[in-house]
């Protein structure tokens, strides 16, 4: 599913026109970025949460030259499932 048929679902299921919810999703998606940006977690009951992970600087190797490098250390979203998501992928 991309941006344009998530808006779509979301309209569908919220009884929201599509510019509605496509601010919702915008909204939703910039308040998420901005919270992690802070250092904050965010979390939803149920579906799952957002952080930051710290990502340790690690070797690796151009696939081009063959040569070794160094991946230098860095910030990263991370989200983790909530147990009813979880739940209903599972079936």
């Amino acid at each position: 599913m991309n941006k344009s048929e998530l808006i779509g679902a979301i309209a569908h299921h919220s009884k929201l026109n599509k510019t509605d919810a496509a601010r919702a999703l915008n909204g939703l998606t910039k308040t998420i970025e901005s919270a992690l940006k802070k250092g904050h977690p965010v979390s939803l009951a149920g579906f799952g949460s957002f952080e930051v992970k710290d990502r340790a600087e690690r070797k690796g190797r151009n696939p081009q030259t063959g040569q070794d490098i160094t991946i230098a250390a860095a910030k990263v979203p991370n989200f983790k499932a909530g147990k009813a998501l979880k739940d209903a992928v599972k079936g």
